[in-house]
């Protein structure tokens, strides 16, 4: 055994190799794989990924069309010029910056803002600021983006009933209402029994609408030049502020475009680029051109494009349908919040939320009670406050084209570090992507007055969220440490004045592997006793999606009765740490759950004058900290054998 700061350093794997047996190193790209079969997979992201940008549709094109309609100049070059963009925007922002470019920017297998920010961080090295503050931005504004969707999708979809009767005109925000507290209540249900029908449901729905737009085409067949991205750029060049305010209102039908990268890690990169290419991008260009189509010839039908593709017979249908996939949208926004809010909580950017686990085979089927209630409560305030979605379009686009900037200049250093590429190339493709993207943030900065401040509001307090959060824990620990003792230094004290042993062993958690537990020297203080063997423990979140079973632990002897083990999660794991122990027994270390206790420091934390956050921040962090989740819970530690240590501190 070596040697090392007067430690005894040794790793046990996790199963014992025979002799002379070949050591595989994991690859450094290596992942877990998505299981099923390529049909199942493709099935299943149909159902899970494309919900959001599957449903614009819906009132993408009509709100594009409805800044003409109030400038009185709704001819065919306007209608086709509107549509352009529309293609152009699925084509240039979705299929190749998303599915053929970003896609590629794995994290071991996991997308999504905060995924590509723990790469962006890993291959620059270190955790530079600008990196940090992108990623905890593109997360904020995923928040809002999370509350607008199930209230603008389920809303367009419940307003088709006003063309089977005004008699429902009344009833579409009650309606809305009823249908969103369903949801959200059946989150802590999970959603695994239903979740087998979203793929077929969301194929129907695809096959629908792509039949229902195939169908109108004929009534205008001129509306196929819209393929050309010339008319589109044409009109926008034209036509000034007009221009802007069409652009912004067409970037609705993108939005869920970063859910094909966020998703990646559940359904594998291969299954949702064939899925998108096709199927739901055909879907959904044959729907566009329909609803374009049938405008042309049918002025009239501009005020609800969509449900008037259908014959008057197939109308209920559709909008039962319609609803069926909105609520799935809803759905998948809702469990990509819980996934992100998870991955916060552990790269620390929010306090510990408490995290049931709704699934016995599922590691991703996750429920967070406050996250959900926080999202239900935001939902039902948009409905009350807009009661339409025309006027729910306004506020929607800003969180989703500022998350989409998020990610590209995030990409910047992953193409740069990681993948090798020279940095004037970098800048190039890059720069591309960022003009689109911060012409179309322009478009929807428009929209501020209108409703825009919503998404802007709830992005902001979010982010004042995770600020004060990291910036309190900082200091905190800064605290702490000029108040700690190394924990060797407390080992060699305790080989002189000798404690009273008993028989056992005592688990101490700390977030610093360096300094004595609080709880430890608590327990020393007061009770004056220590048992015959002491484990340390220290949980650190890795810059990855998850942690190889070989590479959970490492165990360290810093004397004949003290240990110290170093336990490994990616952030997208739950931190189970009797799991992690159950590993290290069967690799050889000596445990019994039964005469284990674990000591647990619950600090209480006050507000001070001489705090170096503003009073208002102060209040604010002490207020988070009553929100967290209690560390038995979190690390699923039973709470029959937990003894909790309390101590008040200052910040």
């Amino acid at each position: 055994m070596t040697q090392q700061s007067g430690a005894e350093i040794r790793k046990v794997p996790p199963t014992k190799q025979p002799p002379g047996a070949p050591q595989e190193a994991p690859s450094e790209h290596a992942h877990e794989q998505p299981k099923g079969g390529l049909i199942g997979l493709i099935l299943g992201s149909i159902g899970v990924v494309y919900g959001d940008i599957g449903t614009s549709p819906l009132y993408a094109l009509r709100e594009s069309l409805a800044h003409i309609v109030d400038a009185d100049i709704l001819t065919e070059e306007a209608v086709i010029g509107a549509l352009s963009l529309l293609i152009f925007a699925l084509i240039f922002t979705v299929t190749i910056k998303y599915v053929v470019f970003l896609m590629r920017a794995d994290n071991r297998g996991e997308g999504g803002t905060l995924s590509l920010m723990a790469l962006a961080q890993s291959s620059v090295g270190g955790k530079p600021l600008f990196v940090f503050l992108l990623g905890v931005a593109g997360a904020a504004l995923f928040s809002g983006d999370a509350i607008i969707t199930p209230a603008i999708s389920v809303m367009s979809a419940i307003e088709g009933l006003r063309l089977v009767t005004h008699r429902f005109s009344d009833f579409v925000v009650p309606i809305t209402i009823f249908i969103l507290v369903t949801l959200f209540w059946a989150q802590s249900h999970g959603t695994a029994r239903v979740a087998a029908f979203f793929g077929p449901v969301m194929t129907v729905f695809f096959i629908t609408i792509g039949g229902l737009g195939a169908a109108h085409i004929q009534d205008a067949p001129q509306v196929l030049a819209a393929f050309n991205p010339a008319l589109g750029l044409t009109f926008f060049a034209e036509h000034g502020w007009l221009g802007f305010a069409v652009l912004g209102s067409v970037f609705l039908g993108v939005t869920g475009a970063e859910a094909l990268y966020a998703d990646m890690g559940h359904f594998g990169r291969r299954p949702i680029r064939v899925a998108w290419l096709s199927f739901i991008l055909p879907a959904l260009l044959l729907n566009y051109l329909g609803q374009g189509a049938l405008i042309l010839s049918r002025p009239e039908a501009i005020a609800n494009p969509f449900f008037l593709l259908a014959p008057e017979w197939a109308l209920l249908p559709l909008v039962i349908l319609s609803t069926l996939a909105t609520v799935i949208a809803s759905q998948a926004v809702i469990t990509g919040a819980f996934s992100i809010a998870r991955q916060a909580v552990q790269l620390g950017l929010l306090p510990r939320l408490e995290i049931t686990h709704t699934s016995a085979t599922q590691e991703g089927q996750i429920y967070i009670g406050r996250i959900n209630r926080l999202l239900l409560i935001g939902v039902l305030l948009l409905v009350v406050t807009f009661r339409g979605s025309s006027e729910l379009a306004s506020a929607y686009g800003i969180a989703v084209t500022g998350s989409m900037v998020v990610d590209t200049a995030l990409a910047f250093f992953v193409v740069w570090k990681k993948w090798g590429w020279p940095v004037w190339l970098t800048a190039l493709v890059v720069c591309a992507f960022l003009s689109v993207d911060l012409t179309f943030l322009a478009a929807n900065l428009l929209k501020v007055g209108e409703g825009g401040w919503a998404p802007i509001a709830l992005a902001a307090a979010s982010m004042i969220v995770m600020w004060t959060w990291v910036r309190g824990t900082r200091l905190l620990a800064e605290k702490t440490s000029r108040d700690s003792i190394p924990i060797m230094d407390l080992i060699a004290m305790m080989r002189k004045s000798k404690p009273t042993r008993v028989p056992g062993m005592a688990v101490f958690l700390t977030s610093d592997p360096n300094v004595a537990p609080a709880a430890l020297l608590h327990n020393l203080k007061h009770n004056k006793v220590l048992h015959e063997r002491v484990l340390i423990i220290s949980v650190k979140t890795e810059n990855r999606p998850r942690v190889a079973p070989e590479k959970r632990y490492e165990l360290t002897s810093l004397s004949e009765d003290f240990s110290q083990a170093i336990l490994h999660f990616g952030f997208m794991e739950s931190p189970r740490v009797p799991a992690a122990l159950a590993a290290m027994r069967k690799a050889g270390f000596k445990y019994d759950i039964m005469t284990t206790s674990f000591f647990l420091g619950r600090r209480t934390i006050k507000e001070s004058p001489a705090s170096e956050m503003p009073a208002w921040q102060d209040k604010l962090y002490v207020t988070l900290t009553k929100q967290s989740a209690n560390a038995t819970d979190f690390f699923s530690i039973p709470s029959d054998r937990v003894v909790e240590l309390g101590a008040q501190l200052t910040i």
